[in-house]
């Protein structure tokens, strides 16, 4: 199996558990379990979510280790389909036809971004400088984006989480081609690194987990969007990644972006979370008609 391949079945796996540990945080934001910190880390289903995500983030690192970062982070928009079925089967119903319309357009679009974001696997690193740059940027953003105290925070963590994790992936790379090598493990360099891409990360799960409180799909389809356009961002100006095939290459890649995107939008209308419809009244019996009695009239 060559380093591409791999590289693509490793983030297929990771995107179906990332997906169950959305669905699983989605279900919590909306019981109103995870107001705080403090009723996170006491609640069982919620330790539940995070080793589904320390799970994914592990297979998503190793894929990490075996391709570029403009085609291991497209493939995480496969999270979002499969929390469609995943989030279907929880709430108790069937996939609507949107929602399948908005995979099929998803699955394409990403086909197509594939063609020339495989490129050879990763060999250039993030040095110290570069990694300390890239995370306070990264933490000023996020900063600006979950300052403002409003009625519908989702979209913005939603944006914050996918920039968190983008940098989280960038930074795992490092780690993980840099230890390939031979490397020391208990380099400074390495050691620094490692640190950073466990505050990222836990941050990304923490504001995901913030923006659920709203539902899963639009939250869900911006983690999706930012992230891969942040970390493609990064791996072409600070990694030297670039897009295979020219200017077909990059039609190719629009295309893909534009079609992922429609998918994207598609889910988003379609919210493949864990909603359940409201239950209808049934008809009872009509109370009884009461009658005010007058002032100055008194009763039996």
């Amino acid at each position: 199996m060559n380093a591409t391949l791999l590289a693509v079945v490793l983030c297929l796996a990771s995107a179906v558990t990332y997906a169950a540990a959305a669905v699983a945080q989605e279900r919590l934001a909306r019981r109103a379990v995870a107001r705080s910190a403090r009723d996170l880390l006491g609640n069982g289903a919620w330790w539940w979510s995070a080793g589904l995500n320390a799970g994914a983030a592990l297979l998503h690192a190793a894929a990490l280790r075996y391709g570029p970062l403009t085609l291991v982070q497209p493939l995480g928009a496969l999270t979002l389909v499969a929390a469609v079925p995943l989030g279907a089967r929880g709430a108790g119903r069937r996939v609507a036809a949107t929602e399948w319309r908005g995979t099929a357009a998803t699955v394409a679009g990403l086909g197509l971004l594939l063609l020339p974001a495989s490129g050879p696997a990763p060999d250039d690193t993030l040095s110290v400088a570069e990694a300390l740059s890239v995370s306070g940027a990264t933490l000023a953003v996020i900063a600006l984006l979950t300052a403002r105290k409003d009625p519908g925070p989702g979209l913005r963590h939603a944006t914050a989480s996918g920039l968190a994790s983008a940098v989280a992936s960038a930074l795992t790379q490092t780690v993980a081609v840099a230890g390939g090598r031979g490397g020391s493990l208990l380099s400074a360099r390495v050691v620094t690194v490692a640190l950073l891409v466990v505050v990222f990360a836990v941050g990304g799960m923490l504001l995901s987990q913030r923006a659920y409180r709203g539902g899963l799909g639009a939250p869900l389809a911006v983690v999706n969007l930012s992230n891969p356009l942040a970390a493609a961002v990064i791996g072409m100006v600070l990694l030297g990644e670039r897009l295979q095939g020219g200017a077909l290459g990059v039609l190719l890649a629009v295309a893909g972006a534009l079609a992922a995107a429609r998918g994207v939008l598609l889910l988003t209308r379609s919210d493949p979370g864990t909603r359940t419809a409201e239950p209808r009244p049934t008809p009872g019996p009509r109370p009884a008609e009461t009658h005010p009695v007058p002032a100055g009239h008194a009763t039996a």
